[in-house]
């Protein structure tokens, strides 16, 4: 007799809960922290202010201030790849979802949707 855990039921059903929690976990890090959101807060706006600002506030040289630019660079590279991921995993997320939603259920959900957007832009 195999262990519990390992009846196939329970690993889906532990496997949806999973996924489940990670869509809705993606859905609401993309409206709570986007980057628009806190736009100026921490960093420069652009790659030019972002490398004006460290070389006044940090009396960067110039060998410094072009590694800067390359790792600022490679951030940016690396920030626009992660935030196509995210989006596609909130868009299957967001499928996913809607399948297991009646009619109702769908409108109720895209009206929080909305509403979690809206604070996100304020």
């Amino acid at each position: 007799m195999r262990a519990p855990w390992q009846n196939p039921k329970i690993i889906f059903t532990l496997l949806a809960i999973f996924l489940s929690g990670a869509a809705a976990g993606a859905i609401t890090m993309r409206l709570s922290l986007s980057p628009e959101r806190h736009h100026g807060y921490w960093y420069p706006s652009s790659r030019e202010a972002s490398i004006e600002y460290f070389t006044r506030e940090l009396n960067l040289t110039p060998d410094q201030q072009k590694e800067m630019s390359t790792v600022l660079d490679d951030f940016m590279m690396y920030y626009q790849t992660l935030q196509a991921q995210m989006d596609d995993v909130r868009a299957t997320g967001k499928q996913r979802i809607m399948k297991i939603l009646n009619e109702d259920q769908k409108q109720q959900f895209e009206k929080i949707l909305s509403k979690l957007q809206s604070k996100q832009i304020k």
